[in-house]
C-alpha cells in the first residue's frame, strides 16, 4: 500500500513513497505531471486538446509561461492561471486549454523558476523548503504584472483581465486581485486565507480583503484539513464589511484540491460545479 504524507498547508494525499515515473516527462512547461503529484488518476484526469488553439510555452522576458488562446481573434479577455506548489505541469496547462476553448487568452507563468523546478522533485517537503519557501510575494506580484503587460501587447484586452489559482495559487489570486486594480474578477480555489508572515510572505488574503477593487470568488472544501472553516467565515465577514463584491462558497463534503482531476482528492460534482461558477463569475464581472 502506498504510504502518504499530509501537508495541511498545501496539499492532501501526496505520495511519499511508491510513486511511479511512468508517463512523466518534464522537458517543457505543461509536459507531464509533477513527480510529487504521482500517482496520476488516469481514469479521471481531463485531457483537453489544442485543436483550434495556439498553445505552448512562451517567454515573457526571462519568465517562462504556458499560453493557450483561440487561434483566431484579438482583444481577448485574459486570465492569469496560478499553479499549485507543483508548478506548471500538465494539469495547469490543461486548465489553460479549457479556458482557451471558452475564448480566453490564458497564461500560466512558472513563478518558481528562480529557485528550481518543482515538477522534478518527488517529495512535497523538499518542494516547500528548497523552492516554494524561498519565493517572495513581491516577486510574484511583479511577475504577474509582466504577464498582464505581455497579454496587452499580444492579443489580450487590458480592460478584461482576470485571474484564477489553485492551492498556493489560490492565495496568490486573492493577493494579486488586491495588488492590481485592473483585475476585474478572480476565482481562488482553496487558497489559504491566513497564516504566519515573514519577509517573503508578508500578507494573507484576510489582510487584503478591503483592498480588492474587483471581485473574487473563493471556492473551498468543508473537509479541507489545511484551511479551517473559521478562516473562511472570517474572510466572508471581512469582504462583506469592506463592501466588496467578493464571495466565498463552501462544498461541505469536499477535501482540499477537489478540482485536481488527476489526484485522489478530486471530487467530480464539486469540481464541475466550481467550473460552472467560474464561468458565470467571469461573465458576470465583464470577462
Amino acid at each position: 500500500m502506498t504510504e502518504t504524507k499530509r501537508n495541511p498547508d498545501f496539499d492532501s494525499l501526496v505520495p511519499a513513497v511508491g510513486f511511479t515515473r511512468r508517463g512523466f516527462v518534464a522537458t517543457a512547461l505543461g509536459a507531464g505531471f509533477a513527480l510529487a503529484a504521482q500517482p496520476v488518476m488516469a481514469q479521471t484526469a481531463i485531457k483537453t486538446d489544442s485543436a483550434g488553439l495556439t498553445a505552448g510555452e512562451i517567454k515573457i522576458g526571462e519568465l517562462a509561461a504556458y499560453r493557450a488562446q483561440p487561434a483566431e481573434g484579438k482583444n481577448l479577455p485574459t486570465i492569469l492561471v496560478i499553479s499549485e506548489i507543483f508548478g506548471v505541469h500538465e494539469y495547469i496547462a490543461d486548465v489553460c486549454r479549457r479556458l482557451a476553448k471558452l475564448g480566453y487568452l490564458a497564461i500560466a507563468p512558472e513563478l518558481f523558476a528562480r529557485y528550481g523546478d518543482p515538477r522534478k522533485l518527488s517529495n512535497v517537503q523538499d518542494i516547500l523548503s528548497s523552492i516554494v519557501g524561498k519565493v517572495a510575494d513581491k516577486e510574484v506580484m511583479a511577475d504577474l504584472d509582466a504577464c498582464a503587460n505581455w497579454a496587452k501587447s499580444n492579443g489580450g484586452d487590458a480592460a478584461r483581465l482576470g485571474i484564477t489559482g489553485f492551492c498556493w495559487g489560490g492565495r496568490i489570486a486573492w493577493l494579486y486581485s488586491a495588488h492590481n486594480p485592473a483585475i476585474k474578477a478572480g476565482v481562488a480555489w482553496y487558497g489559504r486565507i491566513d497564516g504566519e508572515t515573514n519577509e517573503r510572505t508578508t500578507r494573507w488574503p484576510l489582510d487584503v480583503a478591503g483592498e480588492i477593487k474587483g471581485a473574487v470568488l473563493g471556492l473551498y472544501g468543508g473537509k479541507d484539513q489545511g484551511i479551517p472553516l473559521d478562516d473562511v467565515e472570517f474572510m466572508k465577514t471581512a469582504v462583506e464589511k469592506a463592501g466588496g463584491k467578493s464571495r466565498l462558497h463552501v462544498y461541505p463534503d469536499a477535501p482540499h484540491a477537489f478540482h485536481a482531476d488527476y489526484r485522489p482528492t478530486y471530487r467530480k460534482d464539486a469540481a464541475e460545479d466550481g467550473w460552472q461558477r467560474l464561468q458565470a463569475w467571469f461573465k458576470q464581472h465583464g470577462l
